[in-house]
């Protein structure tokens, strides 16, 4: 089974990224330090993304963002050439975004199937390590290859690939991780946007309850929208700088520990009342 991974970025830019971060919306951070932070963060991911060698890597962007900007920004990664493909989405509702990009790939316009089976995630995934991202894989195929999974295969394939499903939750009832097979009949209607006020995560969940898709949940994965998330986020990073001195497979956020070092951020709890 090919897999592959999609990273939904915008394009870097000082007021168009991270701006719940920034003091122009009661955050901590000038709207220069939010899109230096954002851009160490998609680096440091991209960098964990291509280090496994079991799936291809993709870039979704925003669709009015600069490509030129975006290929000069990513060229010192390094594992830029490992990168599959860059392609701007569709606009439109984040549902549509997402459903756009999976398609781009399970329903390309030249008609061959370049994957039969995507992760998706966010460029804010600050920590993902590589071992959640071969688990993943691993759940995917051994889900697809189950009794269940060729149960609710969407339609014939000649791989015999199955329904499937992995999702990581994050710290807001959300998840910031979903992958699947081309063969899950699901798509990304209603998960973002929906009238009932559902979270992400929990419709989500019930869209594969509905259609009996075999899911599996993997571990949580932090993101950063919010300055709680990034007081949060921290001390964890600080946990991987230790454990990198005890297991080499640790990955590093080096670039984003060092712009929040620059900029000279720390996570501070209120002392109990003796």
């Amino acid at each position: 089974m090919r897999h592959a991974i999609i990273i939904f970025t915008k394009v870097p830019a000082a007021g168009e990224v991270k701006t719940r971060l920034t003091e122009a919306r009661g955050g901590i951070l000038t709207s220069e330090e939010a899109a230096t932070f954002y851009t160490a963060c998609l680096m440091d991911l991209i960098d964990v993304c291509t280090s496994i060698d079991h799936a291809s890597v993709w870039i979704c962007y925003n669709k009015n963002g600069d490509k030129n900007k975006l290929q000069t920004l990513l060229q010192p990664l390094n594992n830029y050439e490992k990168i599959a493909g860059i392609f701007a989405d569709q606009g439109g509702s984040f549902d549509e975004c997402m459903q756009y990009a999976v398609d781009y790939l399970f329903k390309p316009a030249r008609g061959e199937r370049l994957a039969e089976s995507v992760l998706i995630l966010g460029g804010d995934v600050c920590g993902l390590q590589a071992q959640t991202l071969t688990t993943a894989i691993e759940k995917l195929e051994r889900l697809s290859k189950s009794a269940a999974g060729q149960e609710r295969a969407a339609g014939y394939d000649p791989l015999n690939t199955g329904a499937a499903m992995v999702v990581s939750a994050d710290q807001e009832a959300g998840f910031n991780l979903v992958g699947f097979t081309h063969n899950t009949p699901f798509d990304f209607r209603s998960v973002f946007y929906n009238t009932e006020g559902i979270t992400a995560l929990e419709m989500l969940a019930e869209k594969a309850s509905e259609k009996r898709i075999p899911l599996l949940p993997l571990d949580i994965v932090f993101d950063i929208d919010l300055p709680v998330d990034l007081a949060s986020m921290i001390p964890i990073l600080k946990v991987l700088e230790q454990a990198k001195f005890f297991d080499p497979s640790v990955m590093v956020p080096a670039r984003t520990i060092a712009v929040l070092k620059e900029i000279g951020l720390q996570s501070w709890a209120m002392p109990d009342e003796v």
